[in-house]
């Protein structure tokens, strides 16, 4: 996986999450009874990530970024056509368990491939322009989703991002073939 297609897949990952975040906070905040059940079900989200986030880092190390960033998209297109079907607290609670597993997933995988992809020359330019596609993209989200909205229910927003989700899977994946092209192309000398 090189660096513009990192940027590329976690653009459009980010651009999926930021058009379901605000209303999935509403969601969550309707299917519970108070805001006991509300914070426990965000607690949890937390919770779980915090305990996976040293699983996640070694995995990230023994299997790669790639692997783990392909089970994280597929996995959130997975869980974003599941929430507008959520109706109960403990069926709530258990996605944010998996969300919390995740975003851990996520989070910490994302770190450490931009890590890797900026070791060198110009790491604070590129980590820079990293956060400016992935943050011009997340706001892009959340204002065109403002007026999606009025034009749509709150379920078919969740059925937008996991199609989304599923881009981004599947430019991480067709990443491999990129890299082995290339690697044909250009044969290491010994």
């Amino acid at each position: 996986m090189n660096y513009r297609t990192f940027v590329a897949s976690q653009s459009i990952l980010m651009t999926a999450s930021s058009m379901v975040f605000p209303f999935y906070l509403l969601l969550i905040r309707n299917i519970g009874d108070s805001y006991s059940q509300f914070g426990l079900a965000y607690g949890l989200f937390a919770l779980t990530a915090a305990l996976i986030h040293p699983i996640i880092g070694r995995l990230s190390d023994r299997i790669g970024d790639r692997s783990l960033l392909l089970l994280y998209t597929w996995g959130m297109a997975g869980v974003m056509i599941i929430v507008p079907l959520i109706e109960t607290i403990s069926a709530l609670y258990i996605l944010q368990i998996i969300m919390g597993i995740l975003g851990a997933v996520q989070k910490t995988t994302e770190k450490t491939a931009l890590a890797r992809q900026t070791a060198g020359k110009h790491t604070g330019q590129k980590i820079g322009n990293y956060h400016l596609w992935t943050s011009v993209w997340g706001a892009a989200a959340v204002m065109a989703t403002g007026y999606l909205i009025d034009f749509l229910t709150i379920g078919s927003l969740f059925y937008i991002a996991s199609f989304l989700y599923m881009i981004s899977a599947v430019i991480l994946m067709r990443s491999d073939y990129i890299l082995t092209d290339q690697m044909k192309e250009k044969p290491v000398q010994p």
